[in-house]
């Protein structure tokens, strides 16, 4: 009779013992499939500046070592500016010439308005006489009938009016030659003017071009490399020094398609970095691939390589970089993990002893 009891109660435990296998496969199946957290490995990196020399020329000074803090605005390399000195001074001395020539040309222009105005008045005077020699002609070619006056006198009269004619006609075409020269005198003017601001162009040209020989700093950061230095001779567009921009920090890491696409832009993340283990950093999602790819090398584990994943990047707060800049070294080892589904605590992640919230 024990027997036939103990072989049923020991298939119950068994069966109860599969069952209850399964039934936890099947919680890490969808555990797996669908998580609270995901953790990716990465390196910690930041945007690379490669500074160049805008025109071509030599190297003066290096103001850097490698290594260096550096902040934005900071000089870092001086070219060489002895040209562009000398273009300086020639296009000052050019802009002086070119001053005296408009101021010279303005002149002028007041010289051809005063000719142009006693051409006026001289016409108005001539015009007077006219008038009064056509009155006096008209009245004695009257009384020439009556023979109040001599034949002598008329003749006299008509002289002194066809000439008065003759004077007025001069006078007007006077007027009119003044005010050719007057309109040629302002077109030279223009033209002197012109070449104050040809010459005054030159200058912020050259200046710009002195000032573009200081090379500085675009971002808060670091030098990487020095690429060239004193004495070398750069082409236009020729790096000098490379830069990494701390204040723009990120990790790159890889998810699986069935994760990617519940990653959201702007999901948080926190950085586990292998140097400091105890010490997680706040980042935002800030990319997610929209095509997948086979993960570098660079990536820690052998299983994440052999995978067909999507790229995520995640960036670092520029605030909290700011506050500990001289702490921060790219290409340090880590863990991003990040939050699939929002609202879920930070305690049901693998970071719940790091992360307080």
């Amino acid at each position: 009779m024990k027997k036939k009891i103990v072989i049923p109660l020991a298939a119950v435990v068994v069966a109860a013992a599969v069952a209850g296998y399964i039934y936890k496969q099947k919680l890490n199946e969808e555990e797996m499939r669908n998580p609270k957290f995901y953790g990716g490995n990465g390196r910690l990196e930041a945007t690379e500046i490669n500074l160049a020399a805008k025109l071509a020329g030599r190297v003066e000074n290096v103001l850097v070592q490698e290594g260096d803090m550096i902040t934005k605005g900071q000089p870092l390399v001086q070219m060489q500016i002895n040209t562009l000195n000398a273009q300086m001074k020639q296009a000052k001395a050019k802009k002086k010439a070119a001053e005296t020539n408009a101021a010279a040309s303005t002149a002028n222009v007041r010289v051809k308005q005063s000719e142009l105005e006693a051409a006026h008045a001289n016409c108005q005077q001539k015009q007077a006489s006219l008038e009064g020699a056509k009155k006096t002609f008209d009245r004695n070619s009257q009384l020439i009938t009556s023979s109040s006056i001599s034949q002598q006198e008329m003749d006299n009269t008509e002289t002194a009016y066809l000439n008065a004619k003759a004077a007025y006609a001069a006078a007007k075409a006077n007027i009119g030659q003044a005010e050719a020269a007057v309109n040629a005198a302002k077109a030279e003017e223009a033209s002197r003017k012109a070449d104050v601001d040809a010459a005054q162009a030159d200058i912020e040209r050259i200046q710009a071009d002195l000032d573009d020989s200081l090379l500085v700093s675009t971002v808060d950061g670091r030098v990487q490399y020095r690429i060239a230095e004193p004495g070398e001779v750069l082409s236009a567009g020729g790096r000098v020094l490379n830069l990494v921009d701390l204040t723009d920090v990120y990790m790159t890491f890889f998810a699986p398609e069935y994760i990617a696409g519940k990653i959201e832009i702007g999901a948080e993340v926190y950085l586990v970095l292998d140097a400091l283990p105890k010490t997680p950093i706040p980042a935002k999602v800030t990319y997610v691939a929209s095509v997948a790819q086979f993960t570098p090398k660079t990536v820690e584990t052998q299983q994440e390589r052999q995978k067909y994943m999507f790229r995520v990047k995640a960036h670092v707060d520029p605030v909290l970089l700011k506050k500990y800049i001289e702490y921060v070294k790219t290409g340090v080892p880590g863990m991003a993990w990040v939050r699939i589904k929002p609202g879920v605590s930070w305690d049901e992640s693998p970071l719940k002893d790091l992360v307080k919230k």
